[in-house]
């Protein structure tokens, strides 16, 4: 009986487009359906927070310059890519991201936790030129940044745009952008202790060592943040998801 119904099911266009359709459509709410009774399919982790003014830019100009389609920031649950890059990532880490970094090739390492791991200077040499650091490295180099200047004039409205896709921007954090972006790069000049009320683990210095703010004091910012919001060594996985 099961071979006649198939081999007429195989043998009549249509009947094989609507069997194919119900199957999907069960297949699709099988895996849809329960996701809306859950209130939230992340996890919340204590730490993490919205990118600071500076460090969002920053983002911004990874993005631009393609910085992703190299380096994945999502560690898989391996054991050796723990070993190499440092504890799995989780979902909440990229919860503010839009869009996310994940990525599924590597060119380069992956940077999900590359903050604190190398020097400010490192950075400024390795985007100068990064033959000069990994001498078999193909990466390309991007010595405009360092040259280039980046304002925070769009800083509150891109903000803005991110409070609408979820990320819980304050009225206080985008009527202060501007003065929290500038103070990051330069701490001298700024309140340390408000910015780090708002941004907490936010770093706060001459990120490139020049004078002003450049799109690479943004980039820096923006790469020695990853992964350092959150405490893995008392992180403990809710055991009830």
């Amino acid at each position: 009986m099961f071979l006649k119904l198939h081999k007429w099911s195989e043998t009549n266009a249509l009947a094989l487009l609507v069997l194919s359709f119900v199957v999907v459509t069960i297949g699709g709410a099988v895996q849809i359906v329960p996701l809306f009774y859950l209130d939230n399919t992340i996890e919340e982790v204590e730490g993490m927070r919205p990118y600071s003014p500076l460090e969002l830019a920053g983002r911004d100009v990874y993005v631009r310059e393609g910085c992703y389609v190299c380096h994945s920031q999502m560690i898989r649950v391996m054991r050796d890519e723990v070993e190499r890059y440092g504890h799995y990532s989780l979902a909440a880490e990229s919860m503010y991201d839009h869009p996310f970094q994940w990525g599924s090739k590597r060119t380069g390492p992956d940077l999900a936790r590359v903050g604190g791991r190398y020097s400010d200077d490192w950075h400024v040499a390795h985007m100068h030129n990064p033959r000069d650091i990994v001498p078999e490295s193909i990466m390309p180099a991007y010595p405009w940044l360092a040259r280039t200047p980046i304002g925070s004039e769009r800083i509150a409205a891109n903000m803005r745009a991110q409070r609408m896709t979820g990320v819980p921007y304050t009225d206080e954090m985008i009527e202060n952008a501007r003065a929290d972006f500038r103070t990051q790069a330069d701490p001298d000049n700024g309140d340390v202790d408000a910015l780090l009320a708002r941004y907490p683990k936010a770093q706060a210095r001459n990120f490139d060592g020049q004078a002003g703010i450049s799109e690479l004091d943004a980039v820096i910012a923006y790469l020695q943040m990853l992964g350092t919001l959150v405490d893995f060594s008392t992180f403990e996985p809710d055991a009830s998801r």
